[in-house]
């Protein structure tokens, strides 16, 4: 029986944490970085669990977006990932369900950034493909973000948006997008 849990970070105890790690880990088969964790951290998670077994994971955390002007409350989705063995059973979609609740009631947009071969997933749940230039707001100014135009996805929650026009995210160390 699948049971679909959302708690803040610091709502997570240590063995729940590792967990999440754990999972993360083994879904990117070791590309995923200290930085990578980082990002997915301070945010509210969707966990879920078969029994004591944790087999889907993601998180929504704030960042601020720049687009046409305003500066947009973002729920920014990291680390979705769903273990290999329960794949195709619908956990990615729970875990995307109770994400999305969470953007649509607490930020202006959602937006992430699709791994190799994920998109149609996202554009099959209503996210938009980002079809305008992606930008960083670095500590020395903007800069564009060329390898990231095209993997970058929203969903409007409120902001108005022209899908062809520039947005920029705010900085942070490793993958900004």
């Amino acid at each position: 029986m699948r049971k679909v849990r959302t708690a803040h970070t610091a709502e997570l105890g240590g063995d729940e944490l590792k967990a999440v790690r754990a999972l993360l880990d083994a879904a990117f088969q070791g590309g995923f970085t200290e930085t990578d964790w980082d990002h997915t951290l301070g945010g509210v998670h969707a966990t879920v669990w078969e029994g004591e077994e944790l087999i889907g994971h993601g998180a929504v955390v704030q960042r601020r977006l720049l687009h046409a002007g305003r500066a947009l409350r973002t729920g920014y989705v990291e680390g979705v990932a769903v273990r290999s063995d329960r794949r195709g059973q619908g956990h990615g979609s729970a875990v995307m369900a109770a994400l999305e609740r969470v953007v649509r009631r607490a930020y202006e947009l959602g937006a992430l950034s699709v791994a190799d071969g994920t998109s149609g997933f996202y554009a099959a749940r209503g996210w938009q493909r980002w079809q305008g230039r992606t930008c960083v707001l670095t500590p020395t100014g903007m800069a564009r973000t060329e390898e990231d135009d095209g993997s970058t996805y929203v969903l409007p929650a409120g902001a108005r948006l022209d899908l062809t026009g520039v947005l920029v995210c705010d900085w942070r160390n490793g993958d900004v997008w």
